[in-house]
């Protein structure tokens, strides 16, 4: 067994990455801190050819040497937009015909490992603040909730891992089997 070099990895130039067909998932996030937590976002949606990221409230936004240092040059090639207002953002993309889960602890909460992806349909993220995770109100204005299954004494993952581990997750449902 060898290591792959960089040449051998069939990576996207900038532009082949905005023409290539994107899986049809969309990242909000909420009130996210910390900069390295953004640019960790960044980098996997680019890895899983995310549709879009909505950086809303506090979320800071690129250009920034902080966001930069994680995300590699991902804010290059996923499409990102600030709005403000989260509800907003849930709102409008639901009158989009885009299903709305919070990624958070709730009641009715679906755990991930069981949810099931419905061919066809665009879904919509919504991650929220490191310390206080995904409001109340935004929680009542999604269409529904994932939970990641966790058994330890946190119950409680960093933002950037818990995209990580759902984006993959639905990814790969919405791709294997072809």
């Amino acid at each position: 067994m060898r290591k792959l070099e960089n040449s051998e990895l069939d990576r996207k130039s900038v532009e082949g990455f905005k023409q290539s067909e994107k899986t049809p998932l969309v990242l909000v996030l909420d009130d996210i801190r910390s900069l390295h937590n953004i640019g960790s976002v960044f980098r996997t949606a680019d890895a899983f050819l995310v549709e879009k990221i909505f950086l809303c409230g506090i979320t800071a936004t690129p250009p920034h040497k902080e966001i930069h240092k994680t995300a590699l040059g991902a804010t290059e090639t996923v499409t990102w937009q600030h709005q403000d207002n989260v509800l907003e953002v849930i709102e409008k993309l639901k009158t989009e015909g885009v299903i709305t889960l919070a990624i958070e602890q709730v009641q009715s909460a679906v755990f991930l490992q069981n949810f099931k992806v419905k061919k066809g349909v665009k879904y919509a993220l919504v991650f929220g603040n490191e310390v206080y995770g995904v409001s109340q109100e935004a929680v009542a204005l999604c269409d529904g909730s994932i939970e990641i299954p966790q058994l330890g004494t946190k119950h409680s993952l960093n933002i950037s891992v818990s995209a990580g581990i759902v984006v993959w997750d639905l990814f790969q449902k919405m791709n294997w089997p072809k």
